[in-house]
């Protein structure tokens, strides 16, 4: 072997392949508890090598260079430690969009699809979303619905900070509003929309969810207080200033919640209340219409 050869068999160990940096981290993040490593390999593969994920198919037997491995296998070792994906990528998709997510505000997920594809299921003019939070639910409906109008409001600022970016970068910002406000404490006005996915975990319940929510989410966006269910009543609580007649209210549940719920809603005058379910059939969205006689 001459000495060309060893440099050359030398650089292709300092450069593993594509293929052999994702079997290492999969086993990492396997090994450290991590759902789904497979999918999360790839998607932190092609964020430090600045390709999409599906161009990683093509390059299976590629080294890969120094610094691009080197970025990889920081960000596995942050998955490992349970840190969310979407953290250490600076986004999820959502209703096919990319969403701006950080540490500020709730990972939007695909279960929160189905409030979208019930409320775009009748027309609207101008939503309100409570607790808005990355303003993934707000800016889906503007843009789905370019006639629309909305406000979104979050008591965090830094929670409307993210919304701010993601409605500008899905071209909705001129409709949509931003207002910081304890539910619908600084709100004024009426909408033919409410849509909320609130904090509904009950407080004792925090403690068993998973690292990456427990550790790396917003308690404010997660906590309901004591039963789950304080955030309903707030919201509840002003529809009558602030739903109009024939008004629809869509609120996103945890999955043992649609009957105390519905219950709520029931109590609050409202009619046509249904509990609608998820794609994996569990409840997930309870709807209610303003009577336009109410």
């Amino acid at each position: 072997m001459t000495g060309a050869d060893e440099d050359r068999d030398a650089g292709a160990e300092a450069t593993p392949s594509v293929r052999a940096l994702l079997a290492e981290a999969v086993a990492q993040m396997a090994a450290a508890g991590v759902e789904g490593p497979a999918c999360d390999a790839r998607r932190l593969l092609a964020h430090a090598l600045a390709v999409a994920p599906d161009r990683l198919t093509l390059v299976q037997g590629e080294a890969v260079p120094p610094a691009a491995a080197a970025r990889f296998r920081a960000l596995v070792a942050e998955r490992c430690r349970r840190r969310p994906l979407s953290h250490l990528v600076g986004s999820r998709e959502f209703y096919g969009r990319a969403f701006k997510v950080t540490p500020a505000v709730l990972d939007p997920r695909p279960e929160t699809e189905c409030l979208i594809e019930s409320a775009l299921a009748a027309p609207f003019a101008r939503l309100i979303d409570l607790g808005t939070g990355s303003g993934a639910i707000a800016v889906t409906l503007l843009a789905e619905r370019p006639a629309a109008t909305g406000l979104a409001v979050d008591i965090s600022p830094g929670a409307l900070a993210v919304a701010a970016e993601n409605a500008r970068r899905h071209g909705v910002a001129a409709r949509l509003d931003l207002l910081r406000s304890d539910w619908w404490e600084r709100v004024t006005g009426r909408f033919d929309l409410v849509v909320a996915n609130p904090p509904y975990v009950a407080t004792a319940e925090i403690a068993s969810l998973a690292p990456e929510v427990r550790l790396h989410e917003p308690r404010l966006a997660l906590d309901g207080g004591a039963d789950g269910l304080a955030p309903y009543r707030a919201i509840l609580a002003g529809l009558g200033r602030h739903l109009a007649p024939g008004g629809r209210v869509l609120v996103e549940i945890g999955p043992e919640q649609g009957a105390a719920v519905a219950a709520l809603f029931r109590a609050a005058g409202l009619a046509d209340v249904a509990v609608l379910p998820d794609l994996d059939g569990r409840d997930r969205v309870v709807r209610g219409l303003r009577p336009v006689a109410g």
